[in-house]
């Protein structure tokens, strides 16, 4: 059973779906907007192309003729995809998933609205002019989001009248995609956020995996940790509202869903069709397969029989400082002393401020203090520097 699978986007959740595929003897073509991204280091081929134009992506699918097509990232054209399905291509989860969840306007309807899931209040915003009318409905703080972005990009907290020009500008110019609108959100007084990956199998059961707790900064996660210490009535709660989207949605493969949980329960907040950021705690081995794993199983239509936490675990986000290429890191050798740990470099070829390239990993056996394995990855970052042009250095 040998699939062509087209990933689109090459990041470094790509990139851990690429290795994940080709332990299973899969033929993977890698494709993102620039050459040399972490994925297209590990994959059969890739392609570079503008996933925004349409053109392009009919192009790259007629030329490679793939049996599946994997969305990695939000800027695709992802309503080709409807064409492409009809033609007999498997399209993860499906077109209809992905189609929806690449946009927050259409996700967050069809929770709100459509199956009548608890969210945070919001509005949208079609000008700037427009914003000043939803923010004061909504009131501050509140959360500006554009309509379609990955990582915390375009994000910004409109915390009094001042803040919401530099809001719409934020939200303008990082934000991917065509629709200049803007999401805006009630804020949410949360005592914890989660993200709940979800499995939706083929031919079996809805799997969840054991909940993760993580941290953001600027919309983007910082460190994630496995076991989430949440109650088991919460985690019920989360479980039924991730099935019920992602029944509506339909298709097979693993799903990242966010929530808040508040000291009245549980509000859903987003949810991507894909690997999720904060669950590259999974390669720390905290569960009997990694969310990359999950997902490669699932898109193959194989069996999960069940998902176990084997460990408890935490990861914490390496980031470079300012913008260079060439990047290499200092420190490396302090922060592997560490017992039970582990360092993965995503493989960037250029740096920009607070972008991710890589992470550290802590894990511990079950009953242990999963914090401790937090604080444990937090010092292994502090021990690391983003350097630029490595080929300067001399090497001795």
């Amino acid at each position: 059973m040998v699939k062509k699978i087209l990933l689109l986007g090459s990041g470094e959740l790509g990139k851990e779906f690429v290795i994940a595929a080709q332990r299973l003897g899969q033929n993977v073509i890698a494709v993102d907007s620039y050459a040399g991204a972490p994925a297209m280091q590990v994959a059969d081929v890739f392609e570079v192309i503008n996933m925004l134009d349409g053109d392009a992506l009919d192009r790259i699918v007629a030329k490679h003729q793939p049996d599946v097509i994997v969305p990695e990232i939000e800027a695709i054209r992802t309503e080709r995809f409807y064409a492409y399905e009809e033609e007999g291509i498997q399209v993860v989860p499906s077109a209809k998933a992905a189609n929806f969840t690449m946009d927050r306007r259409a996700i967050r309807d069809l929770a709100a609205k459509d199956l009548g899931i608890r969210t945070a209040k919001y509005l949208y915003a079609h000008s700037l002019e427009d914003m000043y009318k939803v923010v004061e409905e909504v009131g501050m703080p509140c959360v500006v989001k554009p309509l379609m972005s990955s990582s915390g990009k375009g994000q910004s907290v409109i915390k009094c009248y001042d803040d919401i020009a530099k809001a719409w500008d934020i939200a303008g110019s990082k934000g991917r995609g065509d629709s200049g609108d803007v999401i805006v959100e009630a804020f949410v007084k949360f005592t914890s956020e989660i993200t709940l990956l979800t499995v939706t199998q083929k031919n079996g059961t809805t799997l969840f995996c054991p909940p993760i707790g993580h941290v953001q900064e600027r919309g983007d996660y910082q460190q994630s940790w496995q076991p989430a210490l949440i109650s088991e009535e919460d985690v019920k709660v989360a479980q039924e509202m991730a099935e019920k989207v992602t029944s509506v949605l339909g298709g097979n493969g693993l799903w990242g869903v966010e929530f808040f949980i508040c000291e009245d329960g549980v509000v859903f907040s987003e949810l991507s069709p894909r690997p999720h950021d904060t669950g590259m705690v999974t390669l720390a081995g905290t569960q009997n397969f990694s969310e990359f794993e999950l997902h490669c199983r699932a898109v193959l239509g194989l069996p999960i029989s069940e998902i176990t936490l084997e460990r408890v675990g935490a990861s914490a986000v390496i980031l470079a400082d300012n913008e260079g290429s060439n990047p290499y890191f200092e420190g490396v050798e302090k922060a592997a002393v560490y017992p039970k740990s582990d360092l993965r470099f995503f493989g960037k070829p250029t740096t920009r401020e607070f972008r991710r390239m890589g992470i550290t990993l802590a894990y511990n056996t079950i009953g242990e203090n999963v914090f401790s394995c937090v604080d444990q990855t937090k010092e292994m970052v502090a021990l690391i520097q983003v350097k630029n042009n490595y080929d300067d250095v001399s090497c001795k």
